[in-house]
């Protein structure tokens, strides 16, 4: 089939190096558009699904956001079979899914229904989800609503974090992709239709998402740590400064919530239910550190407090 494919982060690498790999025609890539990053904002940096394009010789188109008769009349112009989209990062509207002849399917990472939106992986962690997984399905107007074509269910590790899941559903959904494909390419396959009662939803993290709190349990705020490590990491403040926290887990401990009670080669916080013990740490204005590093460097020490 000829395949035009969206995706953007890291996440959807892999689906596009097995299109590849597979044999598939792939049309284009449309991805995100370059980002400045730097203290002066001035270097653009390519999105990974750019640099692997490029790489493999694929023609890429980079629009602001993907609408527009000039955008609508290029993807046209692809005369594409099959849209791919695979954290994409932008809502396609319905003129867009009805382009390709056979309309556009999407890898997801979660088992839907369950986990709909933006991000679904930190959401299974810190809902404490046994599993989760990666589906294929049927894209559609509605917000990951389509019928789902294929799922994929992998366990959650109990020191799963955000990072290490992500890399393993993106391998699994790449897997599941072409064998979604493959399937396709003899004839029509039917999903199956999501369970409107199951639904569960997964916005966009934003800064207070990834904000620590120690008044609740330290389940809770180990579980907030590993959902958001590496990136974009839970934080607290510590004298006015932010500081983010690393491999985190629950241990015995008691003491005002936020407050240091250990500091040796591990950190312990005071929960209001139990303490979080961390390994690693990023105070604001540095690379992240052992706990060890920070301790023998005098910037925390039992006694302080966390807000």
């Amino acid at each position: 089939m000829r395949i035009v494919f969206f995706g953007t982060p890291a996440f959807a690498v892999p689906s596009l190096r097995a299109l590849v790999d597979s044999r598939q025609e792939v049309a284009a890539v449309v991805t995100r558009p370059d980002r400045p990053q730097g203290r002066s904002r001035s270097a653009l940096v390519p999105p990974p699904v750019k640099e692997l394009a490029l790489e493999l010789g694929l023609s890429v188109l980079q629009p602001d956001r993907p609408v527009g008769d000039v955008f609508t009349a290029g993807l046209r112009h692809l005369r594409a079979d099959l849209g791919v989209v695979v954290a994409y990062g932008h809502i396609l509207r319905p003129e867009v899914l009805g382009i390709p002849a056979r309309g556009m399917i999407n890898v997801h990472a979660s088992l839907l229904p369950r986990w709909r939106g933006a991000a679904p992986i930190p959401w299974a962690i810190m809902q404490g989800d046994g599993e989760t997984g990666v589906s294929i399905m049927r894209m559609e107007a509605g917000l990951d609503s389509g019928p789902v074509l294929q799922r994929v269910a992998t366990p959650i590790g109990p020191n799963e974090t955000g990072g290490s899941l992500a890399d393993r559903l993106a391998d699994l959904g790449a897997a599941a992709l072409v064998d979604v494909l493959q399937r396709l390419a003899k004839g029509d396959l039917p999903g199956e239709p999501q369970d409107q009662s199951a639904v569960t939803f997964a916005p966009k993290v934003d800064r207070d998402t990834t904000r620590l709190s120690f008044e609740g349990p330290a389940l809770a705020a180990a579980r907030k740590v590993r959902a958001f490590d590496p990136t974009p990491g839970a934080w607290t403040t510590l004298a006015g400064a932010q500081v983010k926290l690393f491999g985190g887990r629950p241990v015995p401990g008691a003491g005002c919530p936020g407050e240091v009670i250990a500091a040796g080669r591990s950190l312990v916080v005071a929960c209001g239910e139990g303490a979080l013990e961390v390994l690693e740490a990023q105070p604001a204005g540095r690379t992240r550190i052992t706990v060890d590093a920070w301790v023998r460097g005098r910037g925390i020490a039992v006694g302080a407090r966390f807000e």
